[in-house]
């Protein structure tokens, strides 16, 4: 058991949230695994816009969206998603 003052010091540094990760492998493997996350999301709002538009995503286009790790492209399909009449027009 610890003294009431220790055990608050040491709540207190749980909760700031100011933690960052010390080693460069955790650094890396943590913002890679951020990136990744962040794509994915991106994917799969834009097969969501697409949806919603009535724009057909045949099962290899979507796993192209899917499978696409790089956010700059993922970006450029998403700003064309609000404007193509067809999947083909979005791979242009």
């Amino acid at each position: 058991m610890l003294p009431v003052a220790a055990r608050q010091i040491l709540e207190a540094m749980m909760r700031t949230g100011t933690r960052e990760y010390k080693s460069e492998y955790a650094r890396h493997y943590f913002g890679q695994g951020k990136a990744q996350g962040i794509a994915e999301g991106e994917a799969k709002m834009l097969l969501h816009v697409l949806a919603g538009r009535g724009i057909e995503v045949p099962e290899d286009a979507r796993a192209r969206i899917l499978e696409c790790t790089d956010p700059a492209q993922i970006e450029r399909w998403g700003r064309r998603a609000g404007t193509v009449d067809t999947i083909d027009e979005l791979f242009a």
